[in-house]
């Protein structure tokens, strides 16, 4: 048995073992969370945790370094943990082991893309960074699991620490879900790093915070031939031109102006020389939409439009929407009661004055597949100091964490699952005796 399965075996039974403690209704254990987030034993474990995964950054589901890295650290704090779970995923577990449970999350993959700023720890692997923060989410998460360890004997149930590949178009989130690493769980919670908000703010909204999106890819063949004689053949140029227009009246003529639709051809490959006429021609975007319905009826017009219009013109076409390799996202809907709570706990953590509101955004974010199962909740968190730098958005290869911002996301982490459990037992008392060990 390896060392991993060992250390589970025997800290999951003790675990487990324990009983549930009785506890008072304060929440007053959680109220120096951001100040023991920033404290130096925390802070700077976090900045080194961080800079070791933006060093190494790794694909969906091939973060083999960044959970071993993660699963180390669990064992330092003595916290339980699953692994493997959706092949490179952790889920660790802080509190009585018992009912209610909570969740948090943080996603672990990096993206195909060469690094161009110039620092101390940049990526070290060719052609790959940690361009949109998930360094920083990681690090942020474990500050959150020491916090939550060290008041543990606080905590009436159990957090659990989601650590989840493949954010990156890869699905992950879904595959969590699917092997069943959920069950049983009361809420989850989580956040994203924001280069266009200030440092110590956070930003959200009840209702859609992502739009759900989707990709298709279309082959529209014709007949080849000789550009001087094009009624020898059939052109699949003219009629992918036609197709291309034709969507854009999907948006513009069928969606209701108030429901917010995006269809945008971003691809297309045809024809390798100046005088001939190709066999085919391959096209391919993203749709984009803020409701499952209506991404539904895009996706089922979008087929319809290309094989129509691919007719007209004498081709033919096929459509795919490429669910297997990069599966369809939900919209990300924000619960209306988790809203309410997150707004009382994050004034209470950073101050009245730095909780925003925010519009919806037409970026996908995977989170939405827990929140299709459970109640979810996802918000933005700053990282902006205008006096120090300027950040450039997530995806570009300068993009940079201000790990100022650490201690704001591992303290409402903290504070939110610690606060929510509070509550869970102050509206139904937990009943010794009355549960299964379901984790």
């Amino acid at each position: 048995m390896g060392l991993d399965k060992w250390v589970n075996f025997f800290m999951i039974l003790s675990f487990f073992a324990a009983t549930t403690p009785i506890f008072s209704d304060s929440s007053s254990f959680t109220s120096k969370f951001l100040d023991l987030a920033k404290e130096p034993h925390v802070f700077d474990w976090m900045v080194d945790i961080r800079r070791k995964i933006h060093e190494n950054p790794e694909m969906g589901f091939e973060e083999f370094k960044t959970s071993e890295l993660i699963r180390s650290e669990l064992r330092k704090l003595e916290i339980p943990y699953k692994y493997p779970v959706a092949i490179t995923g952790v889920i660790g577990y802080i509190g009585t082991g018992k009912p209610p449970f909570v969740a948090l999350r943080a996603d672990m993959d990096a993206l195909l893309m060469q690094e161009l700023g110039d620092w101390e720890h940049k990526s070290k692997v060719p052609g790959k960074m940690h361009a949109c923060g998930h360094d920083a989410h990681v690090a942020m998460l474990l500050g959150a699991a020491k916090i939550l360890k060290e008041h543990e004997k606080y905590i009436p149930g159990t957090v659990v620490l989601v650590f989840q590949p493949a954010e990156e178009g890869g699905g992950g989130a879904k595959k969590i879900v699917d092997v069943g690493a959920l069950q049983n769980i009361s809420a989850i919670f989580g956040l994203h790093v924001a280069p266009h908000i200030p440092l110590g703010e956070v930003a959200s909204r009840s209702g859609p915070m992502g739009a759900g999106s989707s990709l298709f890819e279309a082959r529209i063949s014709g007949k080849g031939g000789h550009a001087a004689i094009p009624h020898h053949a059939i052109d699949p140029i003219l009629a992918a031109s036609n197709v291309i227009v034709s969507l854009q009246h999907l948006v513009s003529r069928e969606a209701d102006p108030l429901d917010s639709q995006v269809v945008t051809v971003g691809k297309i490959q045809g024809g390798g020389a100046f005088n001939v006429i190709p066999d085919s021609v391959t096209i391919g975007g993203t749709i984009r939409a803020f409701s499952k319905e209506s991404m539904m009826q895009l996706r089922q017009r979008i087929e319809q439009v290309i094989i129509g219009q691919a007719a007209v013109q004498r081709c033919n076409a096929t459509v795919s929407f490429l669910d297997k390799e990069k599966p369809y996202i939900p919209p990300t809907i924000n619960n209306d009661d988790l809203h309410e709570y997150f707004q009382s706990v994050a004034t209470s953590v950073l101050g009245v004055d730095k909780v925003k509101g925010t519009q919806p955004m037409m970026g996908s974010e995977d989170f939405s597949f827990y929140q299709e199962v459970i109640p979810g909740y996802f918000f933005l968190l700053g990282m902006v100091n205008a006096s120090v730098e300027h950040l450039e958005s997530a995806h570009s290869p300068y993009f940079k964490i201000n790990e100022d911002a650490l201690p704001y996301g591992a303290a409402l982490h903290a504070s939110l699952s610690a606060r929510y459990l509070l509550k869970l037992n102050r509206d139904v008392p937990v009943v010794e005796g009355k549960y299964n060990d379901e984790l």
